[in-house]
């Protein structure tokens, strides 16, 4: 990682970001102000992302992206015009992106983030991932993980959205907690002992802590077998076990990144469709068409069997019809995702709250969220 310069706040930024420097202070700004964040992947969810970091006051966002907008992408995007389809994704969210806080530099990349060199990812203070397969994140946390950058990975797949984090072995951090008031004692008193300590809820002291994080790959190879998780099983969030079935997915079709524009309605335009997915076009010789969910479903039900067999689970952990509600991105979902993206890299940048480990899983069907952690314990 490049060395990181003295971040130092202006009059006009200290006015800009007065109601954020009052929420969490000055010296957490300052450390927000000096770091550049890499997004990756412009959608619904990294649209969110994008507005929430830059709001916030980061120093600069790198935006990459090398698909082209569709008329899907327009529907949960609000960064890009209605008249930019067939145009650069990174660059078409350019100019709103941009708008939301010129204090912030802003930058499209149009390359695939694929071909990117290592130390592409140095130059940054965190990685974003969205919308990437399960081969490339893991691939960006272990080299992130190695020149201490903080990686976060989401995305949204239907009713169902998921952010990851890892930041690093030993991540530091402060809290503001209620101040402990001892009681003042007169020891001439020969009166009764003096009372217990009380919490001053006008009064806040801030407590220096430090978490721990695993990377994305041990976070994903939970050993269900064992005693001690098949304990924890009944309160494992079933959106996990959809998560290694949808990254299972991503794995075994690396170019499930670019949906299908062919018909407007949310399940013909499914997030598993796009134009080009390397098995599916090998088996039937065609891109997939609206027509056939019914075969696409069939598809996602195989690999939920096959991936929760080779982890040692019933496939009754996911409900048969859970293919009706991962497919396409929904606006809401993306709004709730991102808002705790957003949030968590913006707490890990200015090293202030305590951070969600590691797993944030969003059921929009139910209306909640769940944090939960994933790893050795």
């Amino acid at each position: 990682m490049i060395e990181k310069e003295e971040s130092i706040i202006s009059e006009e930024e200290a006015a800009q970001y007065d109601r954020q420097i009052r929420l969490w202070g000055l010296d957490a700004q300052k450390r927000l102000r000096g770091s550049r964040v890499l997004l990756v992947g412009l959608r619904g969810l990294g649209a969110e992302v994008a507005k929430n970091l830059i709001l916030a006051g980061v120093k600069g966002l790198t935006l990459l992206d090398h698909e082209q907008v569709t008329e899907e992408s327009c529907r949960a995007q609000f960064l890009i015009p209605v008249t930019a389809q067939g145009q650069n994704r990174a660059l078409a969210s350019l100019e709103r992106a941009q708008y939301l806080n010129p204090m912030v530099e802003v930058k499209a990349d149009t390359d695939r983030v694929e071909t990117k060199p290592d130390k592409f990812f140095l130059q940054f203070e965190a990685v974003c991932l969205t919308g990437c397969s399960r081969d490339l994140m893991v691939r960006v946390d272990q080299l992130c993980a190695q020149h201490n950058i903080k990686v976060f990975c989401g995305d949204v797949f239907g009713y169902h959205g998921y952010m990851f984090s890892d930041l690093g072995q030993e991540h530091n951090y402060v809290e503001e907690k209620p101040k402990v008031v001892k009681p003042k004692t007169d020891e001439s008193n020969d009166g009764p002992e003096a009372k217990k300590p009380k919490v001053d809820p006008n009064e806040t002291t801030m407590i220096k802590k430090t978490a721990s994080f695993c990377s994305l790959k041990v976070a994903l190879e939970v050993d269900w077998t064992n005693e001690k998780a098949k304990i924890s099983l009944k309160r494992t969030p079933v959106d996990y076990f959809l998560l290694h079935e949808l990254l299972q997915c991503l794995l075994w079709f690396p170019a499930l990144l670019q949906p299908s524009s062919c018909c407007s309605h949310s399940l013909c335009v499914p997030r598993f469709s796009p134009t080009v997915l390397l098995k599916f076009r090998t088996d039937k010789g065609r891109d997939p068409h609206p027509e056939s969910f019914e075969a696409d479903a069939t598809l996602l039900r195989q690999i939920r069997d096959d991936v929760l067999e080779t982890m040692g689970l019933s496939s009754e952990l996911l409900p048969h019809d859970f293919v009706s509600y991962c497919f396409s991105e929904m606006a809401p979902v993306c709004a709730v995702v991102g808002g705790v993206l957003g949030q968590e890299v913006v707490k890990a940048l200015s090293q202030r709250d305590a951070p969600h480990k590691n797993f944030f899983f969003f059921d929009g069907m139910k209306g909640s969220g769940v944090v939960d952690y994933f790893g050795p314990k």
